[in-house]
């Protein structure tokens, strides 16, 4: 028997099509990719059964409580199907990759993300092979991970981060190379897959705790932190220079982390280049923030962490419990060392 993969349909550039105000999603788009995709009948493709959401999103409006609808529809059909595809704006794609990563524990399907710069509907476009590939990895690839697939590589989930607006090639995993590679043939990376958790599978929604994400620029100032580090705040993930650094010279800034930190604060640091850790003790304008209270996110993508925070705050844990276990690799989000 072939494969059976449910496909979930939530919005995004792969299903839209034109308007007077622009590419907007549209409902019936299972009728379009039949239409367009005479392939879907091909032996190696997957059975599929496609769900499409009553609210087609443009990702730029995803929300936490979406993350929450679409985990809990992949619980619900966890033990009825060999795989899963959610396709989904590319704008917000590595958000909900990394959430899906912490809330499904225990998984043992793939769940591959997948969507497109450019429309089904166009005659040119990236959407066929994209769909194509992540139905085919769903269905015969054995990985029990979220992933992303786009642009003939699969990559995980929590590792990915969006780097072109335009180009096809949209996603990249700067700290982990692809999991997979689709060429002529397809090219699985077993030794970078991760062996399936022994936990049992279980649903993990996130709750309403507050976490947010701040780029630090040269010149920010310390009423500015105190504001956006204001309760109801319960994370923040701070996006540093280089290595983790942060402006030591200012003590009004280090202040002003320092008593966000004492009041329970988990702050973690992560690097706003593209590659490489947030190792806070390898400059001194690294250790200021240390000293501040902060916490290393060490490789971890600034998507990754602020989803990794709001699973952890939801499983209830103090801060200090968020601060420990923000350093611990729980579903391939971080390298050892």
């Amino acid at each position: 028997m072939k494969p059976r993969v449910w496909v979930a349909y939530t919005g995004g550039t792969i299903g839209m099509v034109p308007s007077a105000s622009g590419y907007v999603p549209a409902p019936g788009f299972l009728a379009r990719l039949r239409q367009a995709l005479p392939q879907l009948d091909a032996p190696t493709v997957p059975d599929f059964e496609l769900y499409e959401y009553a609210e087609l999103l443009d990702s730029a409006n995803m929300r936490p409580d979406d993350w929450n609808r679409i985990a809990a529809d992949i619980a619900a059909r966890h033990d009825a199907y060999d795989g899963f595809v959610v396709l989904h704006g590319t704008d917000t794609m590595a958000y909900t990759a990394s959430a899906l990563s912490f809330m499904l524990e225990g998984l043992r399907k793939p769940v591959i993300l997948t969507g497109s710069q450019i429309p089904l509907c166009e005659p040119r476009n990236d959407a066929r092979d994209n769909l194509l590939d992540a139905l085919i990895l769903a269905g015969h690839c054995g990985i029990a991970e979220v992933c992303v697939a786009f642009n003939g590589v699969l990559l995980r989930g929590n590792r990915t981060t969006k780097v072109k607006a335009e180009g096809l090639g949209a996603f990249e995993s700067p700290n982990l190379p692809p999991l997979a590679e689709l060429g002529i043939d397809i090219r699985i990376h077993r030794e970078r897959v991760r062996a399936p958790a022994a936990l049992p599978f279980r649903l993990r929604p996130f709750g309403d705790a507050e976490v947010a994400a701040l780029r630090l620029f040269p010149g920010i100032r310390a009423d500015f932190l105190r504001r956006a580090l204001a309760e109801p705040l319960a994370g923040l993930v701070l996006e540093a220079y280089g290595a983790g650094n942060g402006p030591a010279r200012d003590p009004d800034v280090l202040a002003a982390l320092t008593q966000a930190s004492a009041r329970g604060v988990v702050i973690v640091v992560v690097t706003q280049c593209l590659e490489g850790r947030a190792e806070l003790g390898t400059y001194a304008a690294g250790s200021a923030l240390a000293a501040a209270g902060c916490v290393g996110g060490q490789d971890m993508t600034a998507e990754a962490a602020l989803t990794k925070l709001a699973y952890l705050f939801a499983e209830g844990l103090s801060a200090a419990e968020v601060r420990a276990a923000i350093r611990c690799d729980l579903r391939g989000e971080l390298s050892a060392g």
